[in-house]
C-alpha cells in the first residue's frame, strides 16, 4: 500500500474509532493506527515529553502530505472536507488524536451534510 494511502487509512481508522487510549499509568496514548505505525510523541509534538496540546499542521503533513495532497486524496468525498470554502483549516481542528474527532464543517452546516468517515 503506498505511503500516503497507508497514512490516510490509518488516520481514517483513528477517526472512526475516535477513542483515546490510556496507558497503564493513566496517561493518554495514541489511537491504535498511529501506535501500530510506530508514531511516538516526538514525531508530532517535537518534544520527548510534550506538555503542549497543539500540534503544528506541518507535523501532520510530514506523513500525510500537504493540503493539496489531502484535497486530492479525499476528492471523492462530497463535500470534500479538505477543500473548504474557509481555506486551510489546521489539521487538529478535526483530527484529534487524544480525543474523539470533530467535523468542523458541521459547526455551521449541521444537518446539511453527512460525513462517512472511513
Amino acid at each position: 500500500m503506498p505511503g500516503a494511502t497507508r497514512c490516510f487509512a490509518l488516520v481514517s481508522l483513528s477517526l472512526i474509532c475516535g477513542l483515546a487510549l490510556h496507558s497503564q499509568d493513566g496517561k493518554k496514548s495514541l489511537p491504535a493506527p498511529h501506535a501500530k505505525a510506530g508514531v511516538h510523541c516526538f514525531d508530532c509534538h517535537q518534544e520527548e515529553k510534550p506538555t503542549k496540546k497543539a500540534v503544528a499542521a506541518e507535523s501532520c503533513m510530514t506523513c500525510h502530505g500537504d493540503y493539496p495532497a489531502m484535497k486530492a486524496l479525499t476528492k471523492d468525498a462530497k463535500p470534500n472536507p479538505h477543500d473548504s470554502h474557509v481555506g486551510e483549516i489546521p489539521c487538529i481542528e478535526c483530527h484529534r488524536q487524544h480525543q474523539p474527532p470533530v467535523v468542523k464543517c458541521l459547526e455551521c452546516h449541521a444537518g446539511k451534510f453527512k460525513f462517512n468517515l472511513r
